[in-house]
């Protein structure tokens, strides 16, 4: 882990709300002239806490408004176990984050999907064909309060 000192720490928090700001505008903003502020921003890809850009797209405006939260309970926590779960889920495009949970769960998934035929797919023809699950809990999610991915650095 790094040393991130207030300039690093105003650098991501501008770059977590708006990743295209130019290098002139962030160094404008932090108050460093464009080489070191870019020494900085690289320093920060370099070291693994910028890791990588992207676009936020919105679930609703691309035809997936339902967002399920489940639960799975596997029927041994054997680490080959969990491994090959992980392994299986890691490529399903619907999966958007996964969680190994302590508790009475083992994992939490959050799935988006189009609608309820699109989730009973999903749990039909992907989710109940992999071995070793013992449990499966779905919550449906009936509204979003709050969605970030900034981290309050």
């Amino acid at each position: 882990m790094i040393t991130l000192d207030a300039v690093d720490r105003k650098i991501l928090a501008i770059l977590q709300s708006d990743s295209r700001t130019t290098l002139q505008e962030l160094a404008e903003r932090v108050g460093l002239s464009t080489s070191p502020c870019h020494r900085r921003v690289k320093r920060l890809e370099e070291t693994g806490v910028v890791t990588r850009y992207i676009a936020m797209v919105d679930q609703r405006s691309v035809g997936l408004p339902v967002s399920v939260f489940v639960s799975i309970k596997l029927e041994r926590q054997r680490e080959e176990d969990l491994d090959r779960f992980a392994r299986m889920i890691s490529g399903w495009r619907e999966v958007l984050e996964c969680y190994l949970m302590t508790g009475p769960r083992d994992y939490l998934l959050r799935v988006v999907v189009a609608d309820l035929s699109a989730y009973e797919r999903f749990l039909k023809e992907k989710l109940t064909r992999v071995d070793g699950i013992s449990s499966i809990e779905s919550s449906f999610a009936l509204d979003q309060v709050k969605y970030s991915i900034a981290l309050p650095v």
